[in-house]
């Protein structure tokens, strides 16, 4: 009796320990990465056009949800097609070098109703460093084809200089916006 008592309490403790998990990948057709930048004195937009990523919920406690994801540095879009192609030398991005930026996160915090702190490690450019991306889920539920989905709103703000991208001078901002839209769908 004491073992299948040992037995249950060990399952009961596991259970509440990992909760329900699921995983999800980043629906790139329905996501986007867009950045805005000071060019003066007004921001120049732009987005990524090719990006992955996996999302890991734990439904009951969403503080254990992991996130990683990846962008093609080659993939930037300004709509200037003379902009890209310099965005993409050593001046900037250095995507022969360096074609992914890479974010891994480390902890969630929840602040409020389904918003988070998550601080992960951000690298780019050969250098990687600790960021917080404000996060919110946006919900759960069937999608097209009655595919389950999640959807996330993420930004953060980081200074292009930390990353060893100093070109530019009193003509581009070293603070860069980031935003985030992901749909993800359930693997």
């Amino acid at each position: 009796m004491k073992k299948i008592f040992l037995s249950v309490l060990f399952f009961l403790v596991g259970a509440l320990s990992y909760g329900q998990v699921e995983n999800y990948v980043i629906d790139p057709v329905h996501s986007s990465v867009t950045f805005k930048i000071r060019h003066f004195f007004s921001k120049v937009t732009g987005d990524f056009d090719q990006f992955e990523g996996a999302i890991t919920v734990n439904l009951d406690n969403m503080e254990a949800n992991r996130v990683q994801a990846s962008i093609e540095t080659a993939s930037i879009n300004t709509r200037n097609e003379k902009r890209d192609h310099h965005l993409q030398s050593p001046d900037f991005f250095d995507a022969a070098q360096f074609p992914k930026i890479i974010f891994q996160s480390k902890k969630w915090k929840k602040v409020g109703d389904s918003q988070y702190e998550v601080t992960g490690d951000l690298s780019m450019h050969g250098v990687t460093k600790e960021v917080v991306l404000s996060v919110k889920s946006t919900g759960f539920g069937k999608g097209m084809n009655d595919i389950d989905i999640s959807g996330w709103e993420a930004s953060t703000t980081v200074k292009k200089s930390d990353f060893g991208m100093t070109y530019g001078g009193a003509t581009l901002g070293d603070d860069v916006e980031i935003t985030i839209d992901i749909e993800s769908h359930k693997v």
